[in-house]
């Protein structure tokens, strides 16, 4: 018995010292995590307290950043300090985007991802992006030049500080240092993200080649008469021009289907970087006149529809020295407010998308210059690619690796944002120095491109709208397909600034833009072709509801608009779907949730969720037709159900009408909700499947890196509501929607609301990651104040000039 105890004492003993071993394990192992952890947050996090010694400064600079991370700069020395601050403060925060932002403007991806990047790179040497930032450095003003060079003395400052963005640490990298260049290479990503439409060229090619030119309208429906446009017909100036008649295509040229996929891939390449033309991509601005407000004085509200991403594209920020005092969206990387309001004037904007890229097919002796760009791949030797060029512009016909004449057809890209000398950096900065109307389009008269409404509202209680930049003029043709470069299609120079769509103080007290047609026929330029304008729902729903309350309009009711989510398209194409046969007791459930729905897509609601599956299903009618994957709008639907149109035909699933389509689409739809929701239509929820998707750029997809960088909450709205929110094709995820949002009260500026998709934080183990994405969900906002009162708990940091 005594053997007996002194064995179960040593069995004991001996489990004793394994569970304290392996205690003592797990202890030493979280201590190395968690020492890893504060290692990895001390070295990557900014300091956002305290004093700073830095060189370029004429005098101290306080930062305050408040209770969201957003910083509030204070220079009393010179402006130049103030932007000083604001390239020391987006570096902190964003150094990985913004280095990852040049990269792409310089075709220098696979330097840090490796061969995977190298298509992109090619696409981006192609077409130029850096070259033509710096052709447009040297043509900016004085003034824009000084704040440029402050703001990159003041990324280069915060560089020193030691912080290494956890980007960096992964790929194994050392940014470089910024340059002034870098400031304005981003603005033609931009241009590209917004003013392009040489894809609908390529499209608009094979539909005439398989439809006939009638199928334009069918693929691409033009904009409805009738409905709203920016400004009437008796807002328009009065340019002493004789109207363009209006301009069919013109003479086209063909394009080889070979050839076709060439130019397609640089899209492929495009979109993988986020930069994609997508339905229901735009944006919302509009600005009431005192006549209409409680308060007497005009509200002015924007929320530009753009990626989501992560980290989030702007970064608010409050900027003031002795005479530059503007708060708002800035972008890493430019030194400027880009939307918001300074003490005297606010602006918002949205994109005009005017046709300012052609496609030109060059003749055989065309005269090309050429130069070599050399590529360098991690991992893998350098590659050497051959760009050539014509009078019109980059030819993005060749095939990397192939003879040119092989290749096919020269292909060449016109296009207003890659010709040298673009002022538009010198518009936004002198945006953020204006103080009255005359200041303003004094500022934008020296915009190029991307082309966008600008609405304006001033103290003194003034209102207006102005859409610059470069458009083309062009006579006899419209510019929606290939032309030939034989010298027959030239643009005849651009409409003058001073004839470009604009009012002030426009009598009705209301502009109102959402990417919708800019002017009726009336006007005597062509700024795009018939089917170049957004879908009128976005326009119309805002129009309907700040009119249907003439006078009185408060902050809470433009926020009520700013915000909402009932559907148009709904509307419209309500009896049209709810006349559809269900062919099951699927069918027929899903058909009698919808039939008293009011149209309002919110996060817990059935029918929003049965509604998009099936408007998905819908939108590939022409699928079969073109060969593609293209996916029609909801005009286009709309118009053939009631038309009957050719596209409801598809042979191969033995669908001979429209009936018989809807019936057909409707099962497809409920099919797939069952496949990932259940059979149960009570579970099918439009949150669970209709979440916003922030992802990074880099890791985005990259497996246990995705969870860290990525960021995804419930979301409402839909395709065309006003709070835009289009479930993405096949996930019904929310790739793209309002990227910020801002509301200005021009009674009271500091009463003045806006808030971001995500966060001011670029690091995802830092505090304002993703903290606003949740209020921006719900449809909250922050204070748009520079009143200390307003900032909640701030952290202060003085810089401090090296003597």
């Amino acid at each position: 018995m005594a053997t007996g105890r002194r064995g179960a004492g040593r069995r004991v003993s001996w489990v004793g010292w394994v569970v304290r071993g392996l205690l003592g394990l797990v202890l030493a192992v979280a201590a190395v995590i968690g020492g890893a952890f504060l290692w990895v947050r001390s070295t990557a996090l900014p300091r956002v307290a305290g004093a700073a010694v830095v060189q370029g400064l004429s005098g101290p600079v306080t930062v305050t950043r408040d209770q969201w991370g957003v910083p509030h700069i204070r220079a009393q020395g010179s402006d130049e300090d103030a932007v000083f601050a604001l390239g020391f403060v987006h570096w902190q925060d964003r150094a990985w985007q913004m280095d990852f932002q040049r990269r792409v403007a310089q075709g220098r991806l696979a330097e840090v991802l490796g061969e995977p990047a190298l298509a992109q790179d090619r696409f981006l040497r192609t077409w130029g992006f850096q070259r033509a930032a710096e052709s447009a450095l040297p043509a900016l003003s004085d003034r824009s030049r000084r704040l440029i060079r402050a703001y990159t003395a003041g990324v280069n400052a915060a560089m020193q500080e030691g912080k290494t963005a956890m980007e960096f640490r992964i790929l194994g990298y050392t940014p470089d240092a910024w340059s002034d260049v870098d400031s304005v290479s981003w603005s033609k990503l931009m241009a590209f993200d917004l003013g392009g439409n040489y894809d609908e060229e390529l499209l608009g090619r094979r539909v005439v080649d398989r439809l006939g030119e009638a199928g334009l309208n069918e693929v691409f429906p033009p904009y409805p008469e009738g409905a709203p446009t920016n400004l009437s017909a008796d807002e328009l100036p009065r340019p002493a021009v004789p109207p363009t008649p209006p301009a069919g295509t013109g003479d086209t040229a063909l394009l080889p289907d070979r050839t076709v996929e060439t130019l397609r891939a640089h899209l492929a390449a495009a979109r993988s970087l986020g930069m994609e033309r997508v339905p229901g991509k735009g944006s919302n601005d509009w600005v009431i006149a005192g006549s209409r407000t409680e308060s007497g004085k005009p509200i002015l509200a924007d929320d530009p529809h753009l990626a989501l991403t992560s980290p989030m594209l702007w970064y608010l920020a409050d900027l003031q020295g002795p005479t530059l005092k503007a708060i708002g969206a800035s972008i890493p990387g430019l030194p400027a407010i880009v939307i918001g309001r300074n003490e005297r004037v606010a602006w918002g904007v949205t994109n005009v998308n005017p046709d300012v890229q052609d496609l030109y097919v060059e003749p055989e002796g065309t005269r090309l210059t050429q130069r070599t760009e050399v590529i360098r791949v991690k991992g893998k030797p350098d590659v050497q690619l051959v760009v050539r060029e014509s009078a019109h512009g980059p030819v993005i016909s060749d095939v990397a690796g192939e003879d040119a004449k092989a290749a096919g057809p020269t292909v060449a890209l016109k296009w207003t944002a890659l010709a040298p000398g673009d002022t538009t950096m010198d518009a936004f900065l002198g945006l953020n120095y204006a103080s009255d109307w005359a200041d303003f389009t004094r500022a934008l008269s020296a915009y190029v491109a991307p082309s966008q409404n600008f609405v304006y509202a001033d103290v003194d209680g003034n209102t207006g709208y102005y859409a610059p930049g470069r458009m083309p003029v062009r006579r006899g043709w419209d510019g929606s397909l290939p032309v030939p470069g034989d010298g027959s299609r030239e643009w005849q120079g651009f409409i003058p600034f001073e004839d470009l769509p604009h009012t002030f103080n426009p009598a009705d007290g209301l502009v109102v833009t959402a990417n919708n047609r800019v002017v009726p026929g009336s006007y005597p330029y062509e700024i795009g072709n018939i089917r170049n304008w957004a879908e009128p729902y976005r326009a119309r729903r805002i129009t309907d509801l700040l009119t249907a309350r003439p006078t009185g309009l408060t902050l809470d009711d433009v926020k009520r608009v700013q915000l909402d989510t009932v559907s148009l398209v709904w509307q419209d194409l309500k009896p049209r779907m709810l006349a559809a046969t269900p062919d099951g007791e699927s069918s027929r459930r899903a058909l009698e949730l919808l039939r008293g729905w009011d149209g309002n897509q919110t996060v817990d609601s059935v029918p929003a969720l049965i509604f998009e599956a099936w408007l998905m299903q819908l939108q590939k009618l022409a699928q079969d037709e073109l060969g593609n994957e293209h996916a029609v709008n909801s005009l286009a639907v709309l118009n053939a159900l009631d038309g009957g149109s050719r596209l409801c035909q598809d042979a191969a699933r033995q669908i001979r009408d429209c009936p018989q389509l809807l019936t057909a689409t409707l099962r497809q739809a409920v099919t797939d909700l069952q496949a990932r929701l259940g059979d149960d239509p009570a579970g099918w929820t439009y949150g669970k499947l209709h979440r916003v998707a922030s992802d990074h750029r880099a890791f985005g997809k990259v497996k246990y890196l995705r969870d860290v960088f990525n960021h995804s909450a419930p979301t409402p709205g839909g395709t065309n509501t006003v709070n835009v929110a289009r479930p993405e094709a096949g996930t019904f995820r929310q790739t793209h929607g309002p990227s910020y949002r801002q509301i200005v009260d021009l009674s009271d500026p500091n009463r003045s609301l806006y808030i971001g998709s995500l966060g001011q934080g670029g690091s995802p183990i830092g505090p304002h990651a993703s903290d606003q994405q949740t209020l921006w969900a719900r449809g909250e906002y922050l204070p748009m104040s520079t009143d200390p009162k307003d900032w909640g708990s701030t952290r202060v940091m003085t810089l401090n000039s090296l003597k």
